[in-house]
């Protein structure tokens, strides 16, 4: 594969901390990243680094002559008297840009709801941030760069983004790096992950899924010091073996390599004992939604809804932005009341909200974190144990010089940590979370996900992060045409349902013109005969078969050089190629196997 960049000795330094220190990788061609770590560890200025945006206090970013390179920053940097047109396509006539397929795609997921003349200024931050992304995208660029992509954007936009990248940027077709805490996005893009951490990059093969594997791998090496992790990050795994479908499709070898290592875990959750825990704390009535509806004006938000929330129910809702989520949880919260229908709640409800504007800080927000705890419960009971609030922040990755600070002067992640904490703390039995990924890593989406683990109540969760929703929660509803409707196949169903052509753009939207032909595009595609499907499934058993025979001589190989005499570096060297040559072999047939895995589904 073709070098595109690389990176030799960088090295960062802020006047408090050093970022990176002496940091050395590369891009390729055809290589897809995503880039992973604790907030504040320099992901965002690695990725300014490689794209030029930013120079390293040493060493050196090279790029190949002539390259391209685009990035989307976190920044608004759009022209607020722009229009959406001129933002997107520059001042190109309308058939330039509509006789290109590509460029007709990029709008019609990204904002075909937009007027095609309004100015950026009169869009919300959520809008502008899409017309950011679309004007990136429709760019011809050999590498980019995406900073957080995936903010501000519902579930099936961030279903579209993933199906674009990995068509335009499909094997030896460029170099794509990507910042996100959004686990399923990363599986679905990555073909390979950089960690950030303690002012060095470590590169994983393969997505998320492959990414957990392999560091608990490494955790296993340091079991001693990385023991709360470890523990952790096996949890998390045995959940992407066992409950996630989308994810089995690996080679043999490397799913058998992924059962041994969690062969020991329990389930992520004993749901029957939680249930049993959240009927004794809440009795059997909730929350019962009837014929509830609201409008507002004449607009119609809600109607018809039929809910009965049992205790102990963990559900997630779906739905696009603005189709009426937050309205349905003001509904179940009592904070709205239904302009039809009633609300009836249960005498023993104790209901907490986790919102976007951390309304739980609003009051502390020049005391010390230390000061708010010592105004809360003692101890709390979590998995059987007695924590107190500090420890409970420590296991939500707040280091004890944060109880120092002030709430005002917490980051963004910080101050989503301390809110759910507060929550839990006064030990409510229905929570409610309204999009709680907002500013929070990856690290940190595992420890709040194992607390919910084992939290004894019944869970309502909105969020566009679908690795979320699938992990802590076990059905799903959408709402859709104003009504709520059961989702037994879960996010699948619901993208399948949202491509269905049951939503239309904007009417002075160019797409509503072009959106027949961008469909009849879209849809373009070849598949395999049945006999060459079957031809394609035998390939894929017989490479497994190889892969597997060849990664267990390569292991013997490397274990038999202990028993070589040590000082023959001849001897040595030749082994060495046999093993090199054997793994060399192997990482060929897995690219192979990969290529027929997408053609077999």
């Amino acid at each position: 594969m073709a070098h595109l960049l690389g990176a030799e000795g960088l090295h960062l330094e802020y006047p408090t901390r050093v970022v990176f220190d002496s940091v050395t990788l590369g891009i390729n061609d055809g290589d897809r990243i995503g880039i992973v770590g604790r907030n504040g560890d320099g992901k965002s200025s690695l990725l300014r680094m490689l794209m030029g945006a930013q120079s390293p206090d040493a060493g050196r970013v090279t790029r190949r002559g002539g390259l391209r390179v685009g990035m989307l920053t976190q920044e608004d940097s759009l022209d607020p008297a722009a229009t959406v047109g001129y933002s997107v396509v520059g001042d190109a006539a309308d058939h330039e840009w509509a006789s290109d397929s590509r460029v007709r795609d990029v709008i019609a997921g990204l904002v075909s709801d937009l007027p095609w003349d309004a100015t950026i200024g009169t869009l919300s931050g959520g809008q502008r941030r899409r017309v950011a992304l679309a004007a990136l995208l429709t760019g011809e660029w050999d590498v980019i760069g995406l900073d957080e992509p995936t903010n501000h954007l519902d579930i099936e936009g961030i279903s579209w983004l993933a199906r674009h990248l990995n068509t335009r940027w499909s094997r030896g077709s460029g170099g794509l790096l990507i910042i996100t805490h959004d686990r399923w996005f990363l599986d679905e893009i990555s073909t390979s992950t950089w960690e950030v951490h303690d002012r060095i990059v470590e590169p994983f093969e393969g997505g998320y899924a492959a990414y957990v594997l392999q560091r608990v791998e490494r955790d296993r090496q340091n079991a001693a010091v990385e023991a709360k992790r470890q523990n952790l990050m096996r949890k998390e795994l045995a959940w992407l073996r066992r409950g996630a479908p989308a994810r089995t499709s690996k080679p043999k070898f490397r799913i058998d390599a992924a059962n041994q290592l969690i062969e020991d875990v329990p389930p992520v959750r004993d749901s029957i004992s939680l249930t049993k825990l959240a009927t004794a704390r809440l009795g059997k009535d909730v929350v019962d939604v009837i014929d509830a509806g609201v409008t507002f004006g004449d607009k119609v938000v809600l109607e018809d809804i039929t809910w009965r929330i049992g205790p102990g129910e963990r559900t997630g809702i779906l739905g696009a932005n603005g189709a009426g989520k937050s309205t349905l949880l003001n509904l179940i919260a009592g904070t709205l009341a239904p302009t039809s229908g009633r609300i009836k709640r249960g005498k023993t409800v104790e209901l907490a909200v986790l919102d976007q504007q951390f309304s739980q800080l609003a009051e502390i927000e020049s005391d010390r974190v230390r000061e708010v705890l010592a105004r809360t419960k003692t101890l709390v009971n979590v998995d059987g144990k007695d924590l107190t609030p500090a420890q409970l922040l420590e296991r939500l990755g707040f280091s004890r010089e944060h109880l120092s600070a002030r709430v005002g002067d917490l980051s963004g992640g910080q101050r989503r940590r301390l809110q759910l904490l507060l929550i839990l703390l006064a030990e409510p039995n229905v929570l409610i979370l309204d999009e709680p990924t907002n500013d929070v890593d990856t690290d940190m989406l595992a420890a709040m996900e194992d607390l919910l683990d084992s939290w004894p109540g019944t869970l309502i969760v909105v969020s566009h992060d679908r690795y979320l929703l699938e992990r802590v929660t076990d059905q799903q509803y959408a709402i859709w045409n104003h009504r709520l409707r059961h989702l037994p196949g879960g996010v699948d169903e619901y993208l399948r349902i949202a491509g269905g052509g049951e939503s239309n753009p904007a009417p002075d939207s160019p797409l509503s013109a072009n959106a027949a032909t961008a469909a009849e595009d879209s849809s373009e595609g070849s598949s395999l005969t049945g006999r060459e499907l079957r031809d394609a499934q035998k390939e894929l058993a017989a490479l497994e078969r190889r892969i597997e025979k060849l990664t267990e001589q390569a292991a013997k190989a490397r274990t038999g050089l202990a028993d070589l005499d040590q000082s023959d570096y001849a001897l040595l060297n030749a082994e060495m190629v046999k093993i090199t040559a054997l793994e060399d072999e192997a990482t060929a047939l897995e690219e192979r196997w990969l290529e027929l895995s997408d053609l077999v589904g």
